[in-house]
């Protein structure tokens, strides 16, 4: 019984303890709704995904935007011609506006490392499952802009020849 008693306490004392150490969830940011977004979105994606003459024949038709969310220096250091770099970290309501301006279905074709065969910088391949593309299509609708395209087949940055910008 002093066994049972004791455990008992114990367990009294660190409950409020325990309570305690719980951080309430923080309002800035919604993981459920990112997943529920990401799935509706699902369809869609396939949907908008464009092999390498389409993609590029519409990303330079008037009005449309070819965006390299990729970081600054990759950027720099090559892309595809014509592209406009905003880095996926730097996504605000105001950084897009800025850069894609205030026509909510302006069409904005996307692509990150994962599209080129090389594995070599500046597009060294990430794991497939985190590829760049998936977030900044999800946060590009998130963000209120829905006419959204990816670059959905695999090139090689020689293969695309005065397509693709060498930077330093």
């Amino acid at each position: 019984m002093p066994r049972l008693l004791a455990l008992t306490l114990a367990l009294a004392l660190a409950a409020p303890a325990a309570a305690q150490s719980l951080q309430p969830a923080n309002p800035q940011i919604d993981y459920r709704g990112f997943v529920q977004l990401a799935q509706q979105l699902e369809p869609v994606r396939e949907a908008h995904r464009l092999p390498w003459g389409q993609f590029i024949a519409k990303a330079r038709a008037e009005g449309a935007l070819l965006l390299d969310a990729r970081s600054e220096s990759a950027f720099r250091r090559g892309h595809i011609k014509g592209a406009v770099n905003l880095p996926f970290s730097d996504f605000t309501d105001e950084a897009l506006r800025e850069v894609i301006g205030k026509n909510p279905n302006r069409p904005i074709y996307i692509y990150c490392n994962n599209n080129f065969t090389d594995n070599a910088a500046p597009v060294v391949t990430k794991r497939f499952d985190m590829a760049l593309n998936i977030p900044t299509f999800v946060n590009l609708h998130g963000y209120g802009y829905g006419n959204v395209w990816e670059l959905g087949g695999l090139v090689s940055t020689k293969q695309l020849g005065a397509d693709w910008v060498r930077g330093t």
